[in-house]
């Protein structure tokens, strides 16, 4: 069985505060974050919402494409949040159904 990698960005609201994060279980992950289960960052400014995500073939890629994202300027996360989410949904609503 293949495992996918996963690069996401959080929001706590629409153009409101980011978290950009990578896991091998998005769903658990994004579900820590939703229920503040790890102090820290996305705990203290409310950054719960998925609004962004891309899979990768290997961790690797994914820890290379979170780096790079995480040194991007803000407006550059922003265009890329609103290509694939352009009313900021909260995706995680959806993930896996």
């Amino acid at each position: 069985m293949e495992r996918t990698f996963y690069v996401y960005i959080l929001a706590s609201q629409r153009n409101g505060t980011l978290y950009v994060g990578v896991s091998g279980d998005l769903s658990r992950r994004i579900y820590e974050h939703r229920e503040s289960l790890t102090p820290g960052f996305t705990t203290k400014y409310g950054v719960k919402h998925l609004v962004w995500y891309e899979d990768f073939p290997t961790a690797d890629e994914a820890i290379s494409a979170e780096k790079r994202i995480k040194r991007w300027r803000r407006r550059w996360k922003l265009e890329l949040i609103e290509k694939m989410n352009p009313t900021w949904a909260d995706l995680y609503e959806t993930w896996n159904q």
